[in-house]
């Protein structure tokens, strides 16, 4: 994370999310962290598997209500795993709905992800961080207190 900020453990989104991952989709492979030298930040895999050849990364979420967030991170860790020459497809799961949805890290998709990355670069390149701006993410947001405080 940028400036060693990370979000707040106790929050009880967050902790539910916890809880779910823990108990959804027992019998697979979960909580894999991966941390390279040369790319800052790590990241936890909700749940990873195999389909025949295939390998499957899974990311576990209460709801689909913000699903767009969840495709992202989804997709920047294909990009991330991608980059490390493993391709892997994606699995959005989201249990107490009994859905899922597959992702492909396709060209346009991995467009969308360099943008978001180049303007959250440019977010942390400025010497003080912008006004906060509420919107719909900001109610359940484990960095609130970061925001509005």
């Amino acid at each position: 994370m940028s400036r060693h900020l990370e979000p707040y453990q106790g929050n009880p989104f967050i902790e539910i999310g916890r809880l779910i991952s823990e108990e959804a989709y027992k019998r697979d492979r979960k909580e894999i962290m991966l941390q390279t030298p040369e790319q800052t930040g790590g990241m936890v895999i909700d749940l990873i598997k195999t389909e025949g050849e295939d390998i499957v990364v899974g990311e576990i979420k209460k709801s689909s209500r913000f699903e767009k967030s969840a495709m992202m991170q989804l997709a920047y860790y294909l990009m991330r795993l991608k980059n490390l020459g493993i391709h892997a497809k994606g699995l959005l799961l989201f249990p107490k709905e009994k859905k899922k949805i597959e992702i492909a890290l396709t060209e346009e998709l991995e467009n969308e992800l360099i943008e978001a990355q180049n303007e959250i670069k440019r977010i942390i390149a400025l010497p003080i961080p912008p006004q906060p701006k509420m919107i719909r993410y900001c109610k359940k947001c484990g960095y609130q207190e970061l925001c509005w405080s």
